[in-house]
């Protein structure tokens, strides 16, 4: 009983270990053969607000109860 479990937790190590080689095998094939480079963001860019800024409620942040400070 307790070799048929220390057998049975073996192979689901191997195919595990063998699904992560097989993934990262994939994975790498495919970054070789990208073709267009991977677009990035701007550090730089700042965000757009779009909120209206003269109106308090105009994100939907005044709920009931709800005192802009101004």
């Amino acid at each position: 009983m307790y070799l048929e479990r220390v057998l049975y937790m073996k192979l689901i190590a191997r195919i595990f270990a063998l699904s992560l080689v097989v993934t990262g095998a994939v994975a790498s094939t495919h970054l070789a053969n990208a073709s267009q480079p991977t677009v990035s963001a701007k550090v730089s860019a700042l965000p757009i607000p779009v909120c209206p800024p003269d109106d308090p409620n105009g994100c939907g942040f005044g709920g009931p109860g709800f005192t802009a400070s101004r």
